[in-house]
């Protein structure tokens, strides 16, 4: 409440007199309120005034003059709080209009400006990282308690941790919060993406994209991705983390749009022959700790880092924390969307809490909930109305029921299209189906059993264990390589284990460029496009046509550094034949120890050629007569012995029964009466030079 110094001494002066009326200035009663006289000494003494009226009477003009002044001040503490309030709404607004940080309106008096509490408060949303969050908030303080002089650096913090441990979501939080305390200007991150700059003709992007992240609005720069990079432009953040600031190699203007451009050869006044980080945070972001930034930045970088703030796996409770909040996020947009109630219990939650991968980490939980919604969503489509009710989720043989108002249960997933569930016994029939390759169905049937027994073990609040599925496919042609690579895409991620399921097909000349740089961003590229599904190289002992060949060796040497980089959401299979991948990978060692499956493309026998010929003949509407087997087994079986790495195996049935097809054409021409689907021996033509 404002002090209103007019208002008290006006109080003041008002008291005085009355005080002054009842007593004179010597202190003395006076009576009546007149002007005390001296009395005189021989005089008989005069009767007493009534003391009790006079002071009657004083008490309330004093009540009234008290009365007055209250009503005073109230009127002074309601215009007080009316400017709060007013002051409160104005706040509210500005957080509206992206002026102000969320939360900064409610933040109380005695938090801002201060780390009081913070923890706890971010705690309260970022479930499962307890001591993440201490480290990264005390990483956040240290240079408020330290000191630092711009532009030199507030701090630079490694956050290391696996994915989907909630490393990117706890800094948005916290940096949010401390925005709204005042300890940050803004919540703003600029974010760089090191990957982009994977070779040295990338320079000046690289410089432009730094210099425009640390003049950016906020104080927090986040670097991602830096194992991607190109080294020459490391030693750059290297030199701004260690010395505050950075040499450029060449002089630079910055332009009316605030953008870093080459000034050449010219004197330019104001031009820029360093780079500074501005006084901000920079926060590298890494699936690896300390040692590893050491091995790519240098120890020098490493002894400048402040604070090194590492996400852990989330225990069992934490992950059951996490799914009670995703169900409790999801019953609330159900209730807004799709005007149900929903309940669910505790076996749902561990439903849930299960879907935290080794590969999506707590994102999988998210995904799991959206999914549930989007089910719920089919639901509701289905009715013509939206009709308010309560729907009740329950886990039945290991997956997700729902029941509306008490009605039968029905599989939730089955509402959703064809297209979310998977459809894994389809393609498990379809890899069934195919003639021969048994080896080859064993392997990529076994590894469902294992996805499928890692998800137990998360459950079961378990430690899960990856499985390396980059694989080697040798064989002959015609032995069904690119066939199974296709297949193996949709089965992997029908039973989860990847979670695009795309295939990627690609050769030399789709990752070795034509000239000098070229080579890495154009296999990079390849590389992005198959992540989360399949990238499959036929014939990749393409790639490298000896020592010389140094953009083949490079193509080589980025696929196995992406193969590193994106173990959990990559599988690459290398197809080729037989004589030729042994030499390519006994000259590439290093490449050769990164995938731990090779499978071995038998030949066909006689009968499978057979089998396959028959298959291939009904699909396209045709049969073979009884007297077209034993040739076509003789004709086989002569083939595959003389040599079947240029008989073509399945080319080589695919082959022999369009030529029976097109010379069956031809007799039908002569025979309009003779069945149209059905394929005589003397339609078969079967050279052997053919």
């Amino acid at each position: 409440m404002k002090y209103d110094r007019e208002a008290a001494m006006g109080y003041h002066d008002d008291w005085e007199s009355l005080m002054n009326d009842v007593f004179g200035a010597g202190g003395r009663v006076r009576s009546g309120g007149a002007p005390a006289q001296k009395p005189e000494a021989k005089k008989a003494p005069a009767s007493l005034p009534d003391l009790n009226k006079t002071l009657l009477e004083q008490q309330k003009a004093l009540d009234e003059l008290l009365r007055a002044q209250n009503t005073k001040l109230k009127k002074q503490d309601d215009t007080t709080q009316k400017a709060l309030a007013e002051s409160r709404q104005m706040l509210k607004d500005m957080e509206a209009d992206g002026l102000l940080a969320k939360g900064t309106a409610d933040t109380p008096p005695e938090h801002l400006g201060s780390f009081q509490g913070l923890a706890a408060e971010v705690k309260k949303t970022v479930l499962g990282q307890d001591e993440f969050v201490d480290e990264l908030v005390r990483a956040m303080r240290r240079p408020f308690v330290l000191g630092v002089e711009p532009p030199r650096a507030r701090n630079v913090i490694l956050i290391s941790g696996r994915s989907g441990t909630g490393r990117h979501f706890a800094l948005r939080e916290l940096a949010g919060r401390m925005a709204a305390r005042g300890l940050l200007q803004s919540d703003a991150c600029a974010v760089l993406d090191l990957s982009l700059y994977p070779d040295p003709g990338a320079e000046k992007l690289f410089l432009q994209d730094l210099y425009a992240a640390l003049h950016a609005p906020g104080e927090i720069v986040i670097f991602e991705h830096y194992e991607q990079c190109c080294p020459a432009f490391l030693k750059t953040l290297a030199d701004l983390a260690a010395k505050g600031s950075a040499p450029l190699t060449s002089r630079y203007l910055v332009n009316r749009e605030g953008i870093l451009v080459d000034a050449g050869a010219s004197l330019a006044p104001g031009a820029i022959s360093r780079i500074d980080p501005c006084g901000k945070y920079l926060i590298f972001f890494s699936h690896k700790g300390r040692q590893a930034l050491a091995d790519t930045f240098g120890t020098r970088f490493v002894a400048a880092l402040g604070d090194v703030c590492r996400t852990r796996d989330f225990a069992p409770e934490s992950l059951a924390a996490l799914a009670a909040q995703q169900l409790n996020a999801l019953s609330q947009r159900v209730a807004r969307q799709l005007k149900l109630t929903l309940s669910a219990g505790a076996e749902v939650r561990d439903y849930v809490a299960a879907q935290c991968t080794r590969a999506e980490g707590a994102a999988g939980l998210a995904g799991c909930c959206d999914r549930i919604f989007r089910a719920l969503s089919e639901y509701c489509l289905q009715k013509d109305v939206l009709q308010k009710g309560k729907v009740s989720l329950s886990v039945r043989e290991g997956s997700l029921w729902f029941s509306v108002n008490g009605g039968a249960p029905a599989p939730l997933f089955d509402l959703l299209p064809a297209a979310y569930t998977g459809a894994v016994d389809a393609v498990r029939q379809e890899l069934e189906a195919l003639v021969g390759l048994q080896p080859v169905k064993d392997y990529v049937f076994g590894l469902a059993d294992h996805v499928q027994v890692q998800k137990r073990r998360a459950a079961a609040g378990l430690k899960t264990e990856g499985l390396s599925m980059h694989m080697i496919f040798t064989g002959n042609p015609g032995t069904g390589k690119t066939t199974i690579a296709r297949l193996v895409a949709r089965y992997l991620k029908a039973i989860g284990a990847l979670r695009g399921g795309q295939l990627i097909e690609v050769s030399r000349g789709d990752l070795v460029g034509r000239y000098t740089g070229h080579t890495a961003p154009l296999t990079n590229r390849v590389i992005e496009s198959a992540l989360g599904g399949v990238l499959f190289i036929d014939e990749a002992y393409s790639l490298c046509r000896g020592e010389q060949d140094s953009f083949g060796l490079e193509a080589i040497d980025t696929l196995v550094k992406g193969m590193e980089d994106h173990r959990e959401d990559l599988v690459v299979i290398l197809a080729g034949y037989t004589k030729e991948m042994t030499d390519f990978l006994a000259a590439n060692s290093g490449l050769a120890s990164r995938f731990p499956n090779q499978i071995e493309f038998p030949d066909y026998t006689a009968e499978e050629l057979m089998e396959i010929t028959q298959s291939l003949a009904k699909g396209k509407g045709y049969r073979l007569d009884e007297g077209c087997i034993a040739p076509l087994l003789d004709y086989y079986r002569r083939r595959q012995e003389t040599d079947s790495r240029t008989a073509g195996n399945g080319r080589m049935a695919r082959n022999t029964l369009e030529r029976a097809i097109f010379h069956q054409s031809r007799r039908l021409v002569a025979e309009p009466e003779a069945p149209l689907d059905l394929i005589l021996p003397m339609d078969l033509e079967l050279d052997e030079e053919t």
